[in-house]
């Protein structure tokens, strides 16, 4: 069985090392080039019919849960399972729409840009030295002209379709986009923005139920 993983921005196939699914060949998505003013719907679809032939499971982290839920709208036979992420726009935090009228990632610098994420770390979720390490290493590996792309298209995000072929896993810490905004299926106490590296074994436990069929949510 194949799993697709579709990582968060910045991010690389360096974010899931730490998950252990069983029976699964993985299969890590790189991101295709956006088109001029193109939407997140419809990249999403053309990012659907470049790398995923079928059906299967995907797995995407942050902003790549939400092409996994864009996905799962428009193809039934598709699980996705969101970490760190959201389902539809009224999930975010209020303050993500102040983007629209004062688009700061248009404006600054690259290395401003840069800097300015490199000192965000505690904000994700990168309180350990090895955490610091990888995220350190993602912002400085980052495509920034790609990123504010993804910003943007995050921003104007219209989504209010929640699809049943999806689950969203979502830390109680948070920060980012944090828990009581998420109408979540399974949450992981303590849990950070980061968590795909801080509570793997947890997360790897889950998923694998998920995936086999076994899973029930913990919102008693």
């Amino acid at each position: 069985m194949k799993v697709y993983y579709i990582s968060g921005l910045g991010a690389d196939e360096t974010v899931f090392q730490f998950l252990k699914i069983k029976n699964a060949s993985p299969v890590f998505l790189n991101w295709i080039e956006p088109l001029k003013n193109e939407s997140l719907e419809a990249y999403a679809i053309r990012f659907k019919n470049e790398y995923i032939p079928g059906n299967g499971v995907i797995i995407g982290l942050s902003f790549g849960g939400m092409l996994a839920t864009e996905i799962a709208k428009k193809f039934p036979g598709i699980l996705a399972i969101l970490v760190s992420s959201v389902k539809v726009k009224s999930e975010f935090p209020v303050t993500f729409g102040w983007g629209k009228y004062f688009p700061v990632y248009k404006w600054a610098p690259e290395k401003l840009q840069k800097w300015v994420m490199q000192h965000l770390s505690s904000l994700f979720g990168a309180d350990t030295p090895a955490t610091k390490k990888i995220y350190q290493k993602i912002i400085e590996k980052s495509d920034m002209a790609f990123t504010n792309w993804a910003l943007g298209s995050m921003i104007h995000w219209k989504n209010k379709i929640s699809p049943v072929n999806s689950i969203n896993i979502h830390g109680t810490a948070d920060k980012i986009i944090p828990h009581k905004n998420v109408n979540w299926d399974y949450e992981i106490k303590g849990g950070s923005h980061l968590m795909i590296i801080n509570e793997a074994e947890e997360i790897s436990i889950l998923i694998n139920r998920i995936i086999e069929g076994k899973y029930n949510n913990n919102k008693s």
